[in-house]
């Protein structure tokens, strides 16, 4: 099969041929004919993520092994299945649940495969949705598309669960009670989307590019902010009445989480999830007097998959808007991310 595969960090992807096999056990393989296309890819593609303090974590150093297909937001056709492989019929559309673990620690049995310290994640540590097949250990690990379009589906496994993981932990809020989200690119209309599936009104977003105003507030956000202008928190809270409970940052930049923090009121949640890297200075004794927790998010569970898939199916959950690009254009979908030129998500088609 052929794939497209980062042969070297910071390089162009290149076309390449990988050996197909039969599927063992309760294995399922499936042609893709769907990948989203993931800022995480960006990452994956340059080698690196920034954690702060001059420091960077280097894939080679979580054991990925070049050269490697990226790509975790997947939908693909059941085209084999292993012998102990139950449920599922062949040429049945799939969405694919790509943050595997080990699969034997108690955390994986516990059905919370993305928080195991041994993962296997599909597009990072075993080829993703930029080849042609990809391989799933288990059918718990594939949901039926339905009616849902597939490239929007595709998005599910990747943006859709990580904010839908990310909400549930500032959970309860009243429907009126405002929640900010830093950044208003996929994950955070994403996130947008989520909440007024889940009757949210009040999200503020916010992000430096005030052109994605507009696809925010079509999605539901009842405020877009430019960061990028002086008296950040000031113009904020004149929108939120005040301190707020709820922060999710889907940037994650030294910046935006510090506005993040002083944003909150006391017993407020800063929610991390982006990448953007960099570090925030905590007053200790700030944290006694105006007590607030800093969570992080990684990812979601194959139940929660589940869920986003029901209310996608419901109707409930709008679509963020989407580019569909052949896959042969993997490399120009990398550059327009890398450039902050995409509204949305890019999905590749087979």
């Amino acid at each position: 099969m052929s794939i497209w595969a980062v042969v070297e960090h910071g390089q162009a992807l290149q076309a390449i041929e990988r050996a197909s096999r039969e599927p063992l056990g309760s294995e399922v393989l499936l042609d893709v004919t769907h990948a989203g296309v993931c800022h995480s890819d960006l990452h994956f593609w340059k080698g690196y993520y920034d954690m702060g303090g001059g420091k960077l974590m280097k894939l080679a150093e979580r054991g990925v092994v070049l050269p490697r297909a990226p790509g975790h937001e997947v939908v693909g056709r059941i085209s084999k299945l292993g012998p102990q492989a139950q449920g599922l019929e062949l040429g049945q559309l799939c969405i694919v649940y790509p943050w595997l673990g080990c699969g034997q620690c108690d955390v994986c049995r516990s059905g919370q495969d993305n928080l195991c310290m041994k993962p296997n994640a599909i597009g990072v540590l075993q080829d993703g949705g930029f080849g042609q097949q990809v391989s799933v250990p288990h059918p718990r690990f594939l949901v039926d598309v339905g009616a849902i379009d597939p490239a929007f589906a595709a998005t599910l496994a990747c943006s859709g669960i990580t904010v839908y993981s990310a909400i549930k932990k500032v959970m309860p809020l009243r429907p009126d009670e405002p929640v900010v989200l830093f950044g208003a690119g996929g994950l955070g209309l994403a996130a947008i989307s989520m909440l007024k599936a889940m009757d949210h009104r009040q999200m503020v977003s916010v992000d430096a590019n005030p052109a994605k105003a507009e696809a925010a507030l079509q999605l539901g956000a009842s405020h877009f902010v430019d960061s990028s202008q002086p008296d950040l928190i000031g113009r904020i809270q004149a929108l939120t009445q005040g301190p707020v409970k709820a922060v999710v940052d889907f940037v994650n930049h030294s910046s935006t989480a510090a506005v993040g923090l002083e944003l909150l009121q006391k017993n407020g949640k800063l929610v991390l999830v982006g990448v953007g890297g960099g570090e925030i200075v905590l007053s200790l004794a700030s944290m006694i007097f105006r007590p607030r927790t800093v969570q992080g998010s990684v990812t979601g569970a194959p139940s929660d998959l589940r869920d986003v898939v029901a209310l996608a199916q419901s109707g409930k959950l709008r679509p963020i808007p989407i580019t569909r690009m052949p896959k042969a254009q993997a490399n120009q979908a990398l550059h327009l991310i890398e450039e902050g030129r995409v509204s949305g998500r890019i999905v590749l088609e087979s």
